[in-house]
């Protein structure tokens, strides 16, 4: 296994956190739904607007590079929401054969145009594919969401269809500071832990692929909130 961060070019987000830990009982309840509030409901529900702006462009091209992708080769994108990165990766290496899994209905419906026909209906627990089937398996900030024994069964099943060649991103805290932040303001999260706890996941399930952790920053404080 590479820790490696293929979403450095991701852009930083600016998060409220004290407006979303209000309420923040009744809207993980709405967010779990991964419904139109999820994606395209306020901030303190999910995305608070999840449209294409481009901004996976340059990390398509960083995955392109990584797993040396080409015409003809298949890579899978789990949790892949509207398609962004689908479409990027498709833009990206012309020729490339690009497929989705996506549990919510509303996003499927609702992707971007281009890959409409791309994105199946269905769980990181069970893909549909057959094994070592993808030059690449993409799971972004998704599998978190589940159990731990799911998030186990989860990381087989990346290293069944593209053995060696997956990568997962998941929640992640170093300290108590940035575990505080992070329950502050995660909502749809079920499993989450340490960096170490993480490997030992993947240990236990024979995952070999590439891995990386998403950590929300403790807020810096001013002299006049001390």
């Amino acid at each position: 296994m590479a820790e490696i961060n293929l979403l450095a070019k991701y852009p930083r987000a600016k998060r409220n956190v004290a407006a979303r830990k209000l309420g923040q009982a009744e809207n993980r309840m709405i967010a779990r739904q991964f419904g139109r509030e999820y994606f395209d409901g306020t901030r303190e529900q999910g995305y608070g607007g999840y449209r294409y702006d481009g901004r996976w462009l340059p990390i398509a091209r960083d995955i392109a590079a990584r797993y040396k992708l080409s015409a003809g080769d298949r890579v899978l994108d789990i949790g892949c929401a509207k398609g962004f990165l689908v479409r990027d990766l498709l833009e990206v290496v012309p020729g490339l054969e690009v497929w989705g899994i996506e549990i919510s209905q509303y996003a499927i419906e609702n992707c971007h145009p281009e890959v409409q026909g791309r994105i199946v209906r269905g769980s990181a627990q069970r893909l549909p594919f057959a094994s070592a089937s993808m030059a690449a398996v993409l799971c972004i900030n998704v599998v978190h969401n589940l159990s731990y024994e799911a998030c186990v069964e989860a990381a087989r099943e990346i290293e069944r269809v593209a053995p060696g060649r997956g990568y997962i991103q998941v929640d992640a805290y170093r300290d108590d500071g940035e575990r505080d932040v992070f329950l502050d303001w995660v909502l749809t999260a079920e499993t989450f832990g340490k960096p170490d706890m993480w490997c030992e996941l993947f240990r236990s399930a024979r995952y070999t692929g590439d891995y990386y952790w998403t950590i929300l920053e403790v807020p810096i404080r001013s002299d006049s909130e001390e």
